[in-house]
Order: structure tokens, then C-alpha cells, then sequence
């Protein structure tokens, strides 16, 4: 199946009220595990490439590529979306929209909302052309770096008024509004900001998108779908899965030296949480076909 763009899977996400997983790749065996999670769940999925991880797999049109022989060689016949994951500049969203991607992220939120609209606009208006979909974000989705304890997230809530203004003045399909979701582990228990989501659903009319899905209890999961978020973002939950899998393995094996040894369970661990993922979501069987 050729790659598609997000728009009809989150639109179907919204009105099912189920949501569809962004996992990010990081090598060539988070690439296969989640391709083939997705396609024995029988589920919609979105392959995520944040752009710290461009120039680690090979560039752009390299990741597109790999992603595009995988589906051929699988025989995956599940909606495959590959999507750039916050994308900081106009020129990457283009060269990745230029290489195969079907999808970009514009995160222009570290800018004033006028700057924030300017960019996304410009993005927006390219990718369009394309036929392919436009993510963007307003406030401030912190991470492990930024040394932020959640306690402290409330105050980096999206303003609904300035949400309505970014989607009427862009253009975009979808929003993450940042409620108090963060990269990485968390630390301490998560405060999203769910009458604030809810409020921005009704407002915007947008299917909104929620980062740092890794260690939310499902319960908070399950609200946020909902409330209008038809994708969630996973990566440090199949991050962790597949180093202690390689860890465990070379741990009672170590004289083992052939990769495909101990990667190959590491593979098998990403697929199994992806999986996990995937029913949580509600995901599972939305592609059509047996499950």
C-alpha cells in the first residue's frame, strides 16, 4: 500500500473515537516492528521521524525509502503515514515533503503566536499542494532537557482563543495543544488539562494530537480520546522496551557478537508494546480485514 497522508485516518479517529499512534523510528528495527504491529493489528499508524534522528538514519530521502521498500517487502496493506515529528524550520518541512513524506510538523511554538502563524501559513500552503497533511503546536510541550517537573506544566497551557487563531489563520489538520503532556519520562503524576483540551476541541473543530503518550495512565489515555485527540505520540515507552530486551539478552549471553542475535528480540519488544499501544488506542481492526 502506497503512503498516505493523516488527514482521513484522524478525521475517521475523531468521529470512531478512537485515536491512531505516531511511534517514532530510530533504526531500521523500530521501522519493521511497528509496520508489522500495525498490519497484524490491522490498524491505521503514523511513523514518526523527529529531526534530531535525520542525519543518525541516513537523511531524509534515505528514511522515505527504507519506509516505502518495508511496506513493499511486508506486504503491508494497512494507511501508512510518514511524518516529520516537529520540524523547526519551513525548509526541513519542505525537504521532507520533497523526499516522500506525507506529512510535516511545523513546531513554530517556541515563537510569538504572530511568527508561529507566519511559519505554519507557509508550511501549510506548500503541503497542501502536495496533498499532504500540516501538525502544528502552540505553547510549550517541555522534555526531560528542559528540566521541568510537571507540577510546573500547567503554566505552559495553550491559550484556547490563540489556538482558534492559529487554525483559522493557517490552515493546518490537525493541533497539539501543549496541556501539560511532556517528553520523556515524567516525573511526578501527569496534569493534563482536560476541560482546557475539551474547550479547544469544540473551539477549532481540529483533531487534536497529544505528545508524550509514553507513561500516561491509561485512564488519562482514554479521556483524552474523549475529548477529540485522535493521535498520541509514543516513543520513550519503545525506547525503554528495546534496550532492556538487548540488555537482558546479552546479559545471559555474553560471549553473543552476531546483532541479529539479540536485535531481533529488541525488534520483537518494540512490536509487543506497539501492540499494547495500538489496543489501547482503539485502534485495532479501524484498517479493515481480519484481526
Amino acid at each position: 500500500m502506497a503512503l498516505v497522508s493523516m488527514k482521513a485516518m484522524l478525521q475517521e479517529a475523531l468521529v470512531g473515537q478512537y485515536a491512531v499512534g505516531q511511534f517514532n523510528l530510530n533504526n531500521l528495527e523500530f521501522t519493521q516492528a511497528i509496520l508489522l504491529a500495525a498490519n497484524e493489528e490491522r490498524s491505521p499508524v503514523i511513523l514518526g521521524v523527529s529531526e534530531a534522528y535525520i542525519p543518525y538514519m541516513g537523511g531524509l530521502p534515505f528514511i522515505a525509502a527504507m519506509v516505502k521498500s518495508l511496506i513493499e517487502h511486508y506486504d503491508i496493506t494497512v494507511p501508512v503515514a510518514l511524518h516529520l515529528d516537529h520540524g523547526s524550520t519551513y525548509d526541513v518541512c519542505i525537504r521532507a515533503l520533497h523526499a516522500g513524506f506525507t506529512s510535516v510538523m511545523i513546531d513554530a511554538s517556541h515563537h510569538e503566536l504572530e511568527r508561529n502563524i507566519e511559519i505554519t501559513q507557509r508550511v501549510t500552503e506548500a503541503a497542501h499542494v502536495l496533498g499532504a497533511t500540516v501538525e502544528a503546536e502552540l505553547g510549550r510541550i517541555t522534555g526531560q532537557e528542559d528540566d521541568l517537573v510537571v507540577d510546573e506544566a500547567e503554566a505552559m497551557y495553550a491559550v484556547p482563543e490563540d489556538c482558534v487563531r492559529l487554525v483559522d489563520e493557517t490552515g493546518i489538520d490537525c493541533l497539539a495543544p501543549a496541556l501539560g503532556s511532556v517528553h520523556g519520562p515524567y516525573r511526578g503524576q501527569p496534569k493534563l488539562g482536560f476541560d482546557r483540551m475539551g474547550e479547544i476541541r469544540r473551539l477549532t473543530g481540529l483533531p487534536l494530537v497529544l505528545h508524550g503518550g509514553s507513561g500516561l495512565p491509561d485512564e488519562e489515555i482514554r479521556r483524552a480520546i474523549s475529548l477529540g485527540t485522535a493521535k498520541i505520540n509514543v516513543n520513550t515507552d519503545n525506547q525503554i522496551a528495546f534496550t532492556a530486551a538487548i540488555r537482558s539478552y546479552l546479559q545471559e549471553h555474553p560471549e553473543a557478537y552476531d546483532p541479529r542475535h539479540y536485535l531481533i528480540p529488541a525488534r520483537k519488544a518494540i512490536q509487543t508494546s506497539v501492540i499494547a499501544k495500538i489496543r489501547l488506542f482503539g485502534s485495532t481492526g479501524k484498517a479493515g480485514g481480519e484481526v
